[in-house]
């Protein structure tokens, strides 16, 4: 099993930054991606930004691209996952869930692990 718990959510106003991070324990000797998806209100989830987590490799979805830059640090016991956002916009309010994925595509579309989800709002 694979524990993950998401931090960093909040209130911003749009054009101002945050940083989430996301401590990742347990079995990550299975995992080989990691990555944010979020959930807007009345919206399904979707996919914002993925990293392979041994090559680097990374993967954003288009209406990121350019503001959000996604990284990890690896440790022996624990490990983080971090997406800094930049230039927020209003639309960027969501639930944003971190997912760790027993395949190497940063485009994570077998994620089997999920943590709780931190809420971000960005004020207009």
């Amino acid at each position: 099993q694979v524990q993950l718990v998401e931090s960093g959510g909040g209130l911003a106003r749009a054009g101002g930054s945050l940083r989430l991070s996301c401590a990742a324990s347990g079995s990550m000797w299975d995992i080989n991606a990691m990555g944010w998806f979020r959930q807007a209100p009345g919206k399904e989830r979707e996919f914002v930004a993925g990293i392979n987590w041994h090559g680097l490799a990374t993967s954003y979805a288009e209406f990121v691209k350019g503001r959000f830059i996604i990284s990890r640090v690896k440790g022996s016991v624990e490990s983080t996952l971090y997406l800094q956002m930049s230039s927020l916009k209003p639309e960027d309010t969501a639930v944003y869930y971190c997912a760790a994925d027993p395949s190497p595509s940063p485009e994570m579309r077998r994620s089997e692990y999920w943590g709780q989800g931190t809420q971000v709002t960005v004020s207009s």
